[in-house]
């Protein structure tokens, strides 16, 4: 397999040939909730209704895969350091003890949900109509748990050893199969929204088998279980990458947070066809917001192990790299989201009262969404040189502490009702990702500065 040479490679060209099959496998991987919802709208009689039902099941899977960042988002960037070093049995060591506890926390994730996803979906802002939609579909996709934290938190580990047209294959493979199978388990054998969930599960094996096979017969470093020995004395690393994690694990559980609270105002004010509007538009953001991802995270094994290797002057060259991607990027997408709302909703649904609801609610929520750029560029310095407190921190500030408490004030003490809930996105955007970006250029460029002062 064709590997990124992260030493003697130019930073520019690492970053392309790391970002570009991360987008690609980013895209695809979308496709996996996406394509669920695009089938889903276009059930007969009941589409809409059930696209809400889903909408209200996206903060459970946003939950999973943030337990699965917790651990491969957390691990990979000390790993990549670890690499840097060229110490090669801490890096195996980090590598295993994330899949390790992978495995464990798959296990009581399906567990406690498998238990209380009646009452969970309810505090979702699930009513009794929409709960006979969301509850089949999310008590099937439970069943994949596993093979979707596995695909899901050890890909990063495939990435940051070079291998990122093989991690591209590995979403390439899952999503593939759930574009296919979506049609045929919901149309071809009548199974609507159950078949939906079924496809997905099937998808993420397949994926999560590929990426088992590569790590454990194919990679540099190898995926392994852990000795009884090395479980006892994992505790220090297991911290290291927990502590790391939090930062995306934060940010991905705040954003299930807000798409709770936001369901449940908007159920209050405007019942459950703007909950449905909100689907649309967390799905277009979704989509919109890949490419930013990508540009960032295929940026961020190259900054991690050019800081372990102390090559400060590439750890800027990758930075300034990112930001110029990240801000042409955004610019491009936001002039798209603003002047042509009708062609992105229209992916996701064709029912023309729903689109006039969505199409003002779509431009206040996107109203400031290039300063998105400086959340994502500050966030992946800090996470790439393992700055665990500054990452937690601006992970917790832009959701909880602003969006959260606007979604309530906005809507009812401001009495803006449902416009409050979508104005309470684009001024988190310039309060939280302006702090960020600022803090990050005040903390990251002086120590930077001081492993080499002729910067």
């Amino acid at each position: 397999m064709k590997r990124i040479d992260f030493d003697n490679g130019k930073i520019t060209t690492n970053i392309f040939q790391a970002a570009i099959p991360m987008l690609i496998a980013q895209i695809l991987s979308l496709l996996y909730n996406i394509v669920d919802r695009i089938y889903i709208a276009r059930i007969p009689d009941i589409g809409t209704t059930a696209l809400g039902a889903v909408g209200l099941c996206f903060p459970i899977i946003v939950i999973i895969t943030a337990f699965s960042n917790l651990f491969g988002s957390g691990g990979a960037p000390i790993f990549a350091i670890e690499r840097g070093r060229n110490d090669t049995k801490r890096a195996g060591m980090i590598m295993n003890t994330s899949f390790f506890m992978l495995t464990i926390c798959s296990i009581l994730l399906m567990c406690v949900v498998f238990l209380f996803a009646r009452p969970i979906l309810t505090i979702f802002g699930a009513s009794d109509n929409a709960l006979i939609y969301a509850y089949p579909y999310i008590m099937i996709y439970l069943i994949g748990t596993f093979p979707s934290m596995i695909a899901t938190g050890m890909n990063p580990f495939i990435n940051a050893q070079g291998y990122a047209t093989t991690g591209m294959i590995s979403v390439i493979i899952g999503a593939i199969a759930n574009i296919v199978l979506d049609p045929l388990f919901i149309f071809v054998f009548h199974l609507g929204i159950r078949g939906a969930a079924i496809a997905t599960v099937l998808s993420q094996c397949l994926s999560a088998g590929f990426v088992f096979y590569f790590l454990s017969k194919k990679a540099e470093y190898k995926i392994r279980l852990l000795h009884k020995e090395e479980i006892k004395n994992c505790g220090k690393d297991a911290k290291n990458i927990v502590s790391l994690g939090t930062a995306g694990f934060v940010m991905q559980l705040t954003n299930s947070l807000v798409t709770i609270c936001c369901n449940n105002v908007l159920a209050a004010t405007g019942g459950d066809v703007y909950v449905s509007v909100m689907t649309i538009i967390s799905s277009v953001r979704q989509m919109i917001e890949t490419p930013i991802w990508s540009i960032s995270e295929g940026s961020s094994p190259i900054i991690s192990y050019n800081y372990g290797a102390k090559r400060p002057k590439k750890v800027i060259k990758a930075w300034i790299t990112m930001s110029v991607l990240a801000l042409i990027y955004s610019l491009i997408a936001w002039g798209i989201i603003l002047l042509a709302p009708k062609f992105l909703i229209g992916i996701f649904s064709s029912d023309k009262s729903l689109m006039i609801d969505t199409i003002p609610a779509m431009k206040l929520y996107f109203a400031a969404f290039i300063f998105m750029i400086f959340q994502y560029t500050g966030q992946t310095m800090f996470k790439s040189l393992n700055k665990k407190k500054q990452a937690i921190f601006f992970s917790l500030l832009r959701k909880v502490i602003i969006v959260v408490p606007l979604t309530y004030l906005l809507p009812y003490a401001c009495h803006m009702g449902c416009n409050g809930v979508f104005i309470a996105e684009p001024v988190s955007n310039v309060l939280g990702g302006s702090l960020c970006f600022i803090v990050m250029l005040a903390t990251v460029l002086p120590e930077l500065k001081r492993m080499n002062p002729d910067l």
